[in-house]
């Protein structure tokens, strides 16, 4: 599986959202479940998949599916 796929896998998981659901628009409380206890779940499956550990900042600025590529990629080394 590609980091892509875990990425996706990742979010669809917690948020029990479908692949077509994960796109620009999926942003933090735009939807029921990515409240503050479903971001924190999101970044628990995230350090998990990636084996990271991710900062604070981090943490608070992955506010959006893109945001979150984009802080993965440039922060931690994950290509997706």
């Amino acid at each position: 599986m590609e980091n892509l796929e875990k990425y996706d896998k990742a979010f669809m998981e917690v948020f029990e959202l479908s692949k077509e659901n994960l796109n620009e628009k999926l942003v933090y409380q735009s939807i029921q479940l990515w409240d503050s206890v479903g971001h924190m779940s999101l970044i628990a499956a995230l350090e998990d998949t990636f084996n990271i550990m991710m900062e604070m900042d981090d943490i608070i600025d992955l506010s959006s599916y893109e945001k979150g590529k984009e802080i993965l990629a440039d922060k931690y080394g994950v290509s997706l």
